[in-house]
């Protein structure tokens, strides 16, 4: 899993380089015969849902990439909507970041088909736009972060999902790490960073600066500012709908190694999940290469936190499961366990891959047999993706209502029947 996601990482951040140079940018790919469509999948959640985008500039940060210039980030905030308002629903992706991710995903590490096999632009998010913010008592937190080089845009599924379960929830994509960040006015910022050596300790310094930077941000819509770069509207009611006295992180791959790490340098977070994602620098495999451990895996943390890990395979072929029990594959979730003094559950996808944490789990099966058998399993595993979806949603909902809103739903008292793929690991 990690060792081929860092092949892939590199090969997103080629094609987005690629694109830039072929001015592909503006241009949208070429369209398939019979593009398929997409559809998002219904939430479970009691609140309707509304999102929009914050373009935010932190004036104290030199970029670390490019620090002739100011760092600079979009955001996407998705929040419980007022029930009576109605507009139109958001694009999963836009023009420019769908021009990138088809391509991407076209790449024989991904889909292997020709680009334009997708109609982006007809596919939507369940999540609506320019809609206020339900009424009643303000909402936790949530802060998501995707895998390495992945953007925000590709986890639609279970980010839109815990809003509609009553949460703020605040993706970042990581500026010039993320294979594409498409700013106000179309502007593509590419990927620069190759997930290589010292570069994985760079991006999650940054990946933490980032997020602590948006708590402030939120911090200055609750007092009545908006921190948008453009100043463009934010939604009504968003600031008296940010609780920020519960506060939760959660992440895919370094995206759950970020939400660790923010919780070590950052108090205001108090609860956090890591789906899939080695808590190090440098993961230590295959055995005998470099091990460097993040911070949060040396010194635990005192507040609760919980590991989704996948299975999948090794270049030999041989079956691996991502779980604290079995360091000889990924040595920094056993040493974050052993350090961990907090509230701690380790549960085990079984069936899956590391990428069905992702919205591949979602996309591929719609794709039908444009996609290979053995392709679609190496991307999404042979679990059911409904099932796969539904336990990964529950899980996340019944963890920060556990810790945030402290209503215990009994889904960590064991192994549920509702949910036969997760095993409960510890």
């Amino acid at each position: 899993m990690l060792s081929r996601h860092t092949r892939v990482v590199r090969g997103l951040a080629l094609i987005a380089g690629l694109a830039l140079a072929c001015g592909l940018t503006a241009t949208a790919p070429a369209v398939a015969a019979e593009q398929a469509k997409l559809t998002a999948p219904t939430l479970t959640g009691q609140y309707d849902v509304g999102t929009t985008d914050l373009h935010l500039v932190d004036p104290s940060r030199p970029d670390p990439w490019k620090p002739e210039r100011r760092r600079e980030l979009m955001v996407t905030i998705t929040y419980p909507a007022d029930r009576f308002a109605k507009g139109p629903r958001a694009l999963w992706l836009t023009p420019g970041m769908s021009t990138v991710i088809d391509q991407a995903l076209a790449g024989e590490d991904y889909l292997d088909l020709p680009a334009g096999s997708i109609d982006w632009a007809s596919a939507k998010r369940r999540a609506e736009t320019g809609v206020p913010v339900a009424h009643g008592a303000p909402k936790p937190v949530a802060l998501f972060s995707p895998g390495f080089g992945f953007p925000r845009e590709t986890y639609t599924a279970i980010v839109d999902d815990l809003a509609s379960r009553g949460y703020v929830v605040v993706s970042l994509s990581h500026t010039y790490e993320s294979v594409a960040v498409e700013f106000p006015g179309g502007r593509l910022e590419l990927a620069v960073s190759d997930g290589e050596g010292p570069e994985l300790k760079k991006a999650l310094d940054a990946r933490v600066a980032d997020s602590r930077f948006v708590l402030d941000q939120l911090t200055k819509i609750t007092r009545g500012e908006n921190p948008d770069a453009g100043k463009r509207p934010l939604p009504r009611g968003l600031g008296r709908s940010l609780d920020l006295s519960r506060v939760g992180a959660y992440g895919h791959s370094y995206g759950g190694s970020t939400a660790g790490e923010t919780m070590v340098h950052d108090r205001r977070v108090d609860a956090g999940i890591n789906m899939d994602g080695a808590m190090a620098t440098a993961v230590g495999y295959p055995p005998g290469t470099p091990y460097v451990p993040a911070e949060v895996t040396k010194r635990g943390l005192d507040r609760p936190f919980l590991l989704m890990g996948a299975e999948g395979v090794d270049e030999n072929g041989k079956p691996l499961e991502h779980t604290h029990r079995n360091p000889e594959f990924d040595r920094s979730w056993a040493d974050f366990w052993a350090n961990q003094r907090g509230w701690k559950r380790d549960l085990l996808l079984r069936g899956s891959t590391h990428e069905s944490y992702s919205d591949l789990q979602i996309i591929v099966p719609q794709l039908g047999a444009r996609v290979a058998p053995e392709k679609r399993e190496a991307l999404i595993g042979t679990i059911d993706p409904r099932r796969s979806l539904a336990a990964q949603r529950d899980y996340i909902g019944a963890f920060f209502d556990l810790h945030l809103r402290g209503r215990d739903r009994h889904l960590f008292d064991g192994e549920s029947p509702r949910h036969p793929n997760i095993d409960f690991i510890d």
